[in-house]
């Protein structure tokens, strides 16, 4: 076999791990080579002479949107004369989703007339899930993993960002400290394991106690932080109160069956100006261990 011998090219096409086929100006199917059928479980004889209007391989973008219907990479080969290329998942003949990584580049006749189009595909499993651990990594770096709300790292941030907005724009807004009340108490008597479903069942009732724009962070062990948004002090009293009341409706069942009543105390301060990140703070922790210290199941704002 030589290079001047037309199965020399098949042989050399039907050795590439990457999925190859080729299709006319009717995205009629003439060649599909071994690498595709790897790839797709879909043999030459079964997809040579098709068209890619049947779908077969039902091609969605990462949005789902079916490329057959729209935004086809072949059809805009052939259409503008383009090298074309995308990320999609096709529809293994088997039944699973394969994520695929396509290149296109258009076929013409010896007189530059455009006569189809070549696509070469390869697997994109292995990019697609480094991709996603390390978009797992990021988000865990800023998640509190018990919880699962942002952890102190985020919150930190969140309130440098708030300072600075509130310099820049005078936005006012109010930073909350929020105690888990008897949380030691709950350990030494019920177990580890039920002050773990404390703080999970508290941060899930502070979520829906605070609006969609304000931010809960664990800020560790039994304390919580939110940062909320365009307040005034009537409005950040509301939420802390708010807060309180929901948390003392939040029940958790030990693993002895015994059901555990939560409250939590609060302390709620607004943005002043010339304040900074210690300024807040110092102020806020003193008012959330007024609370405590008035009886805990409170709030307390200044």
């Amino acid at each position: 076999m030589t290079p001047n011998d037309p199965a020399f090219y098949k042989e050399l096409l039907d050795h590439m791990s990457d999925g190859v086929y080729f299709v006319d100006r009717e995205r009629r199917i003439l060649y599909w080579n071994e690498g595709a059928s790897r790839l797709t479980g879909y043999t030459s004889e079964e997809l040579v002479g098709r068209c890619c209007q049947d779908d077969l391989l039902c091609h969605v973008d990462l949005e789902g949107n079916h490329l057959c219907k729209v935004d086809c990479p072949l059809t805009a080969s052939v259409a503008d004369g383009c090298f074309h290329e995308a990320n999609v998942f096709l529809l293994h003949k088997q039944g699973r989703r394969v994520p695929v990584s396509v290149r296109v580049q258009p076929l013409r006749a010896a007189d530059g007339s455009i006569i189809g189009a070549v696509e070469i595909f390869r697997d994109n499993s292995t990019e697609v899930e480094a991709q996603r651990k390390a978009e797992e990594m990021r988000r865990m770096a800023f998640l509190d993993y018990l919880t699962g709300v942002p952890n102190r790292r985020f919150m930190e941030m969140s309130l440098n960002t708030a300072l600075s907005e509130y310099e820049v724009h005078r936005e006012a807004f109010a930073l909350l400290s929020i105690d888990l009340d008897r949380f030691k108490e709950i350990n030494d008597t019920f177990s580890h394991s039920s002050g773990d479903l404390a703080l999970q069942e508290i941060a899930k009732t502070l979520t829906g106690s605070l609006r969609p724009t304000d931010t809960l962070g664990r800020w560790g062990g039994d304390e919580f932080q939110a940062i909320a948004r365009n307040v005034n002090e009537a409005t950040a009293r509301t939420l802390a109160e708010r807060c309180v009341l929901l948390a003392a409706e939040t029940r958790i069942v030990s693993s002895d069956g015994k059901t555990i009543s939560l409250s939590i105390s609060v302390g709620v301060t607004l943005v002043h100006p010339g304040d900074d990140v210690r300024s807040l703070l110092h102020r806020v922790d003193e008012l959330m261990y007024l609370s405590k210290s008035n009886g805990r199941n409170r709030a307390t704002i200044g």
